[in-house]
C-alpha cells in the first residue's frame, strides 16, 4: 500500500438511506450497513463511508470531493433524476469540463471529465 495518499472517503449524512439511494442509483455504489449510524462503500479506486451526522458543511466550506465521468451529460441528468442539485452548470476548465452539485443530504461534490 502507497504511504501518504488518501485511503478512505467519508461523507456526512443526516439521512443515510436517502444518501445510499442516491449514490447507489447515480454511481452505482454498493454499501455494507454496519447499523444505523453507518455504512460503508467500495468503488473501483477508493473506499469509503456515509456516517450519520447533524449536518454537513456548508457549500463552498468542506473539502471538494470531485468524481470523474466518461459521459458527464449523462451523470448530470442521472444526479438531477436521483434527487441531486445542480450548484454549478458545467463549465470548461484547463484540462476539461467539470460541473457541482449536492446530493440530498447536502453534500456538496463535482464531477469531471476531460475534453
Amino acid at each position: 500500500m502507497a504511504n501518504n495518499r488518501i485511503d478512505y472517503l467519508e461523507l456526512p449524512a443526516p439521512d443515510i438511506v436517502a444518501a445510499k439511494d442516491f449514490y447507489g442509483e447515480v454511481f452505482g455504489w454498493e454499501f455494507i450497513d454496519y447499523g444505523p449510524q453507518y455504512t460503508s462503500f467500495k468503488e473501483e479506486r477508493l473506499n469509503g463511508g456515509l456516517a450519520l451526522a447533524r449536518s454537513v458543511a456548508p457549500l463552498g466550506q468542506g473539502a471538494l470531493v470531485v468524481l470523474h465521468a466518461t459521459d458527464i451529460e449523462a451523470t448530470e441528468i442521472a444526479v438531477v433524476a436521483a434527487g441531486g442539485t445542480i450548484t454549478m452548470p458545467t463549465f470548461e476548465f484547463p484540462g476539461g469540463r467539470r460541473f457541482h452539485f449536492t446530493d440530498p443530504v447536502g453534500n456538496e461534490l463535482a464531477v469531471w471529465t476531460e475534453s
